[in-house]
């Protein structure tokens, strides 16, 4: 049988060999940076279980870049070496290796996930955030300093460092992080970024250093391989970021050179209703690529086989990227080809579990 989730997609030089792939997930299990056995085993089993991309969490472009200490980083040579193992392990398999770089801005300096949501005192380990504007995410976190136009440059020049590096470590795909109230998310909204100066101001100014940033990773990662971006499509509050802003600033991305916009939301006011049910994100996916003209993943409560191949087949989004569903099943594209008819290969070592046609 022939379905949408399990055809080919190409994006300059990558053929996916289908359209499922891996969210970056943080597992907060890292030391100074560096990726482990758990990262190792965790991402290799998502690329056994058959899918196309799996991209490596949210990763700081500078120490003070992470949410946490136990996040990933790949700012130094030690991180590199370690990734290689991981992205020459997903490549064996038939998956791509991605990264998601990133800089966790006023949400920065934080316990480790299940230990509550606060800044981390500097007695703790802890580290001065960054941000736009001096405004802090909420009750609990610090007052994060208001970087300057120096630091801004200088930050620009961490990412495409990062990038370097990231080539080094065998990745052949970039995801920015531009979403879920992280630093670039806060330069675009109005809530979070209230400077006077070329960086804020209005739509074009909020979306100034997102794009520098953009830009300059594009210039800096070789020109046959894709660059995607992941953004919050809407705050989910009245006067914030929302899809218009979306749709606009997605134009201007693929002005830059990025390939694909992955489209989530919110992250960036703490206690929001937001209306979540099966796909709620969809929408946005649909209407960033039908009004910017660019390739978009649907991400968000997707986690049945038909529900992800009508997805596709309503011409909504170009790919699936699926988290949860791949924490509870890393072998989710394998099960899902049989509960679609779809005919795919199975690891020769798993094919005793194959489930007769």
């Amino acid at each position: 049988m022939s379905t949408k989730l399990f055809s080919t997609f190409t994006i300059r030089s990558l053929e996916f060999r289908n359209r499922i792939f891996v969210s970056p997930m943080c597992q907060y299990s890292a030391t100074d940076g560096v990726p482990n056995e758990w990262h190792f085993v965790h991402l290799g089993s998502r690329a056994v279980g058959g899918a196309a991309l799996v991209i490596v969490e949210a990763t700081g472009v500078t120490a003070e870049g992470r949410i946490s200490p136990g996040d990933l980083g790949i700012w130094n040579d030690k991180q590199v070496e370690a990734f290689k193992r991981i992205t020459s392990f997903i490549a064996a398999q038939g998956a791509v290796p991605g990264i998601q770089l990133a800089h966790a801005g006023r949400k920065a300096s934080t316990p480790l996930q299940w230990l509550g949501e606060r800044s981390l005192r500097l007695d703790e380990g802890g580290w001065e955030p960054v941000a736009p504007s001096p405004i802090p995410f909420s009750e609990g976190y610090e007052t994060p300093h208001e970087l300057t136009k120096s630091e801004i440059a200088e930050l620009i020049v961490q990412f495409v460092d990062a990038t370097k590096r990231a080539v080094e470590a065998g990745f052949k795909v970039i995801e920015l992080h531009m979403a879920h109230g992280y630093l670039l998310h806060e330069f675009l909204s109005p809530l979070s970024n209230q400077r006077d100066d070329e960086f804020g101001r209005d739509l074009e100014g909020r979306m100034r250093f997102p794009l520098q940033v953009a830009q300059a990773v594009r210039s800096a990662w070789p020109s046959d391989l894709p660059l995607f971006v992941r953004i919050s499509a809407t705050d989910w509050v009245d006067g914030g970021w929302d899809l218009p802003q979306s749709i606009e600033f997605s134009k201007r991305l693929r002005q830059v050179g990025i390939d694909l916009v992955d489209c989530s939301s919110g992250g960036n006011v703490r206690g929001v209703r937001i209306p979540l049910g099966p796909g709620y994100q969809v929408p946005f996916a649909s209407a960033v690529r039908k009004e910017a003209e660019i390739a978009t993943a649907a991400v968000g409560l997707i986690t049945e086989p038909k529900q992800a191949e009508e997805i596709l087949q309503r011409g909504d989004a170009d790919v699936i990227v699926m988290a949860r569903a791949f924490l509870s099943d890393p072998y989710w594209p394998l099960h899902a080809a049989h509960a679609l008819s779809a005919d795919i290969p199975w690891p020769i070592q798993y094919l005793r579990a194959r489930p007769k046609k």
